[in-house]
């Protein structure tokens, strides 16, 4: 074997940014190499090492490698660079534990090629998850991949190589700004972190950015995970979604938070428990909140530092595959929230991930957010559209969700969104509108509807921005169902006030139907709904009688199953939960136990009543987004706070099934009430806020209505119908 100096065999200047960091090539230094008089060198990094040989292979020779300094280690070899095929690194450690043999990570080829590099510079790559991140391979290989491109270097540190940033430097790939390097014998499970060296000589240790596994907070670790081992069972669900034809179906929705239905389940559990009660209550769907990682527990998930970690609280990835997999075996769908508008700035995660804006938008006048303490994603740049998109695209290729329900998305529109004057920036004609975040948003739900047919995308938007769910075609947004918060407004505001006063506010309960068919709308009644001081359905009926409060109760709901749009419940709403919801305590489920939990479980059995004949009844959804499938009665009784109003859908033998709603909302039971009908003949009661088996007190219970001349309404006939205080009466044409 050839003896060369330690200056021939490592270049000072290569040492000193291996030293420092810095180096954006160490594939080129690392490894072997044809020095410039035509010998081979071949050099490592082993920080600790006490001793350090390769075997060459074939020809199976072993050579020692002399310690440079620095933990490097270099040996001229005995034969050229080009002549080794392979060789195996030997490492005695000083701390005596077990001699390792391993590959060279720096003898590997990148696992970033340039179709991928291009595609992401374009913001085109619809995999991104395939391609940066961790990466298992069966050849016992694991790669590491990340977007940094303000970073004067990169490592991978973990608790493979003791967090020691020395010892794996990657390289950069061009000009792309993606950093990468593949590690041998790196094991499923284990923990690492990139430190990131910006241009000012700054170390930054960062949780990876696409890690499928975060550690459990307070750790911030990302984890190693292998391919998805799951084994789907739910064909059939996912061939009936792509063809449904979702706006003429019944959607009920259950909002839930995970940590806080049933306290202390995990994601195996609530497949058993949390799927068997949806499925007892009839809801069609439910909506997850906060199932991407996110370690402070009170943002609820709205926080998120991992966008491509399912939340680590309640088991594995496949765990949360099981659980969305017993949704669909049960007829049930499953939305996620999304949050694609606004990150939290913790060190170590996406803000200023290379030292500089790179996730967010450099002006603070555009890339924070002042309401929460957190950054704007810079929707401008194409490499971060990407990791959105393809981010949206991951959770429903990966874990068959079936629809997102994108949050704040008005803060995401407008330039302006609680900002003061001056604290904001115009786009480039002087206006309000984010022009990037409309591009994107657009590009969002476009990308979704082509690659996942029949998943849903839903907007909390609060503005009258127009077109929300227009399709993108039409220059619209291209959601697919948008939240409806001023119907949950005005609705929440008129049912708190007392009875007598709400003749006064009438128009609060029918101005939904003034706008009723610009969007396609889902009606919430969600989280943010009964926290803060707000109160909950319960507390906030004006009486003093658990009585007088469940029948509102009982009435509100039924308004809001027979109105025009989609349904969500927050949970605990479906039995009246009487203490404003806390995450950390869980649910009052004590509220539907004993004497006293009597009105809480009459409005439990009204709900899964209300999501039966919700169900059953196409005229109560089929043309929840045609004005042809609705028709007031009566809009104008603000004497008697009445609200009376047919639904109708066309069935296949081109007869019409009609649905009458009669909703008192006074303290007044009105005993010879009279309403226009569309056609003669008997109409079958078909629910009864004031029923017993609602813990009403059963007044005109099963008594149906008998249309007949005179008309009444501009209708062609009428009926006298009798209409308890605090409830409604539903009938269908027989």
């Amino acid at each position: 074997m050839t003896s060369l100096s330690p200056h021939a065999l490592i270049d000072d200047n290569d040492r000193a940014r291996l030293v420092q960091r810095r180096h954006h090539a160490p594939h080129d230094v690392l490894g072997v190499h044809r020095l410039d008089d035509g010998h081979g060198v071949l050099r490592t990094v082993q920080c600790g090492a006490r001793a350090v040989q390769a075997q060459l292979l074939p020809s199976e020779e072993t050579i020692t490698l002399e310690s440079l300094g620095d933990n490097i280690y270099a040996a001229a070899l005995p034969i050229q660079a080009e002549a080794v095929e392979t060789y195996e690194l030997r490492v005695q450690w000083a701390d005596g534990s077990e001699t390792t043999i391993s590959r060279d990570p720096y003898r590997q080829p990148p696992t970033v090629g340039e179709v991928d590099r291009h595609l992401i510079g374009e913001g085109r790559h619809e995999r991104l998850w395939e391609v940066l991140g961790s990466h298992v391979y069966e050849d016992d290989l694991c790669s590491f991949a990340v977007w940094a491109p303000h970073a004067a270097g990169v490592a991978v540190i973990g608790d493979f190589n003791g967090w020691n940033p020395r010892q794996h430097p990657m390289r950069a790939l061009g000009s792309s700004g993606i950093w990468e390097l593949s590690i041998p014998n790196v094991p499923e499970g284990a923990v690492y972190k990139f430190q990131i060296t910006t241009g000012d000589g700054v170390h930054l240790d960062k949780a990876d950015p696409m890690a499928r596994l975060a550690e459990r907070s307070p750790s911030t670790g990302s984890i190693v995970v292998a391919p998805s081992r799951y084994e789907w069972n739910d064909g059939a669900w996912l061939a009936q979604r792509a063809t449904a034809e979702h706006d003429r179906q019944p959607m009920s929705i259950y909002e839930v938070h995970l940590g806080s239905w049933r306290k202390g389940l995990n994601y195996r559990d609530m497949a058993t428990e949390l799927v068997n009660y949806v499925l007892e209550k009839g809801f069609t769907h439910v909506e997850l909140m906060g199932i991407s990682e996110h370690p402070y527990e009170p943002s609820w998930g709205y926080q998120v530092t991992s966008y491509y970690a399912p939340n680590n609280r309640f088991g594995s990835p496949d765990d949360l595959r099981a659980l969305i997999d017993a949704f669909h075996q049960a007829g049930i769908g499953v939305i996620m929230d999304w949050v694609p508008g606004h990150f939290p700035k913790d060190e170590w995660a996406l803000g200023k991930f290379d030292g500089q804006a790179c996730y967010e938008h450099p002006d603070p006048r555009r890339g924070e957010q002042p309401d929460w303490g957190t950054y704007v994603f810079d929707f401008g740049r194409a490499e971060v559209r990407n990791f959105l998109v393809a981010n949206a695209l991951y959770w429903c290729r990966e874990f068959h969700i079936d629809g997102l329900r994108v949050d704040a998305v008005a803060s995401m529109l407008y330039l302006d969104y609680s900002r003061e004057e001056g604290q904001w920036l115009p786009n480039i004609y002087g206006g309000r509108e984010n022009l990037d975040a409309v591009s994107f948003l657009q590009e969002m739900n476009a990308t979704v509807h082509r690659d996942s047919p029949g998943v849903l995308t839903i907007a909390e938007e609060s503005t009258s921005w127009p077109g929300v769910t227009a399709p993108t075609s039409n220059n619209g947004l291209g959601f697919s169902l948008k939240w409806n918060m001023g119907w949950m407004h005005d609705t929440l505001e008129y049912v708190q006030r007392d009875p007598i006063h709400r003749s006064y506010h009438h128009g609060e309960i029918t101005f939904s139907m003034v706008y009723a068919y610009s969007e396609k709308y889902v009606l919430p009644i969600s989280h943010d709904e009964v926290v803060h001081g707000k109160g909950t359905l319960w507390s906030r009926m004006p009486a003093g009688h658990s009585w007088d409060r469940a029948a509102m109760v009982r009435a509100l709901l039924a308004y809001m199953w027979t109105h025009p749009g989609k349904k969500l419940l927050f949970q605990g709403q479906e039995w009246g939960q009487g203490a404003e919801w806390n995450e950390a305590r869980g649910l009052d489920w004590s509220d539907l136990e004993g004497w006293e939990g009597e009105f809480h479980r009459g409005i439990s059995a009204l709900v899964g009543q209300l999501n039966q004949l919700y169900t059953s009844l196409p005229a109560l959804s089929s043309s929840d987004h045609d004005p042809d499938g609705f028709r007031w009665i009566a809009a104008d009784d603000s004497a008697n706070s009445v609200l009376s109003y047919l639904r109708r859908h066309t069935l296949p033998d081109g007869h019409t099934q009609w649905v009458a709603c009669v909703v008192n909302f006074s303290g007044a039971t009105h005993d010879n009430y009279r309403i226009g009908l569309p056609a003669a003949g008997h109409w079958r009661e078909v629910l009864n806020t004031d029923a017993h088996e609602f813990e009403g007190a059963g007044r005109a219970v099963g008594i149906g209505l008998e249309a007949q001349e005179p008309g009444s309404h501009d209708l062609g006939y009428s009926a006298h119908i009798e209409i308890p205080a605090h409830s409604a009466r539903v009938f269908v044409l027989a």
